[in-house]
C-alpha cells in the first residue's frame, strides 16, 4: 500500500511524505536516520497518531524521494523540511529526529526555531570528524555493486548481535530499507555529516529539547548526546540502554519519553 504524497522542494528535488492522525491535531515532523526511509517510524505512529497529525518524510536521496547527484548540506537538507511545512502551510510543528535526523533538528533549531515548537534529538551527534573518514566512505560507497555488505555494516551498528542473530522482522524491515537505498543517496547525505559541526551555534536553540542517547551507541555515542543536553539550554537528557536505534530496540521508554515531553504544558 502506498500512501504516500509528493512535492518539489525549493530546488526541484521530489520529497515524499505521508501524513497520519487527525488535521486539527498539534503536528509532529518523523525525520529518519540515514539509510531508513520513513517506514522506521512504522511501530511508533499509531500511538503518535493518537495526539498529533504526523508528517514523516523520506529525506532527499532515501527511499521515494529524489536523489540529486553529488554532495549535499545540511542546510539543504533543512530547508527540505521548511518546504514541506510551507507547502503543508504549517507554521510551527514539534520535531523528533533520529540520527541524521537528529542533525537536521539541530539545524532547524539554530536557523528555523520560529517554526519548531518542542524538539527531540535522539541518537545523534552536532560533529562526527574527522572529514577523512567520510571521504573514504563516500568513494566506497559510491564504487559498490550491491547495498548488501553495506547494510550489514549499518545493522553491525545499530543493534545489539543478539537481536540481528534473531533476524526478526524488524531486522528484516531496516535491511530492505538499507537494500534499497540508492548508493548515491548515501554518498551525498555523508557529505552532510561530513561537513555537520553544530557544536559551535547549539546554545542559539531556543525551543523546549529532549536528547535521547544510547548508552551502547557506537555510532553517536552517549557522550555527544551529552554534549548536545548541555550545550542547548534547559535541555533536558535521556540515555536508554540501547545501541543506536532506540525507538526499535526500547519502544516503551523511547515512546514514554517522546510523549511526556511533548505532551507536557
Amino acid at each position: 500500500m502506498n500512501d504516500l504524497s509528493y512535492l518539489n522542494a525549493s530546488d526541484g528535488v521530489r520529497i515524499a511524505y505521508r501524513l497520519d492522525g487527525a488535521a486539527e491535531r498539534p503536528v509532529l515532523v518523523l525525520s529518519n536516520s540515514i539509510g531508513t526511509d520513513l517506514h522506521m517510524w512504522d511501530a511508533q505512529v499509531p500511538e503518535l497518531a493518537r495526539h498529533f497529525r504526523v508528517l514523516r518524510y523520506d529525506t532527499r536521496g532515501h527511499g521515494a524521494s529524489g536523489v540529486p547527484a553529488g554532495e549535499y548540506s545540511l542546510e539543504r537538507l533543512g530547508r527540505d523540511v521548511i518546504d514541506l511545512l510551507d507547502a503543508l502551510r504549517i507554521e510551527r510543528a514539534h520535531f523528533l529526529g533520529l540520527s541524521l535526523g537528529g542533525m537536521i533538528g539541530q539545524w532547524l533549531g539554530v536557523h528555523a526555531g520560529e517554526r519548531i515548537d518542542r524538539l527531540i534529538l535522539s541518537n545523534t551527534s552536532a560533529y562526527l570528524g574527522p572529514a577523512g573518514q567520510w571521504a573514504e566512505r563516500i568513494a566506497a560507497v559510491l564504487g559498490v555493486e550491491d547495498m548488501a555488505d553495506t547494510a550489514e555494516m549499518f545493522l553491525g551498528n545499530w543493534f545489539p548481535a543478539a537481536l540481528r542473530e534473531a533476524n526478526g522482522p524488524a531486522i528484516q524491515a531496516f535491511r530492505g530499507m538499507l537494500l534499497a537505498t540508492d548508493p548515491r543517496g548515501l554518498a551525498g547525505n555523508y557529505a552532510a555529516v561530513r561537513d555537520l559541526d553544530m557544536r559551535p551555534t547549539l546554545e542559539r536553540v531556543a525551543r523546549p529539547t529532549l536528547v535521547i542517547a544510547g548508552r551502547y551507541d557506537t555510532v553517536t555515542l552517549a557522550s555527544h548526546g551529552e554534549a548536545i543536553a548541555a550545550s542547548v539550554p534547559g535541555a533536558s537528557l535521556l540515555v536508554l540502554p540501547a545501541v543506536h536505534l532506540s525507538n526499535v530496540e526500547c519502544p516503551a521508554e523511547f515512546m514514554s519519553a517522546v510523549l511526556g515531553f511533548l505532551l507536557q504544558r
